[in-house]
């Protein structure tokens, strides 16, 4: 139970971090954002793995920097997928 918990909370904060990264107004409600965030963990995740950056000793800093560039690159998606979704509905 706490472990999904801490999934949302995860994904909430990478998913708020990434909006402040890109630049300008992305118009997504924050449940998008939130699973948005948690794909980009989740994608960060199986990278540095693919590398073998995934366990380090100390802090994984590799690992939460891919992490962060994968939930951008999916809030710049989806944002833009968001956008032309309400553009049509109009």
């Amino acid at each position: 139970m706490f472990q999904l918990l801490w999934i949302l909370i995860l994904g909430l904060v990478l998913g708020a971090l990434a909006r402040l990264v890109l630049s300008g107004k992305q118009d997504i409600p924050i449940w998008l954002t939130t699973l948005v965030g948690i794909g980009g963990a989740w994608l960060g995740n199986g990278v540095s793995g693919w590398i073998g950056v995934r366990h380090t000793g100390g802090v994984d800093w590799i690992r939460h920097g891919l992490q962060l560039g994968c939930a951008v690159v999916l809030v710049a998606v989806a944002s833009s997928l968001w956008a032309g979704r309400s553009s049509v509905r109009r």
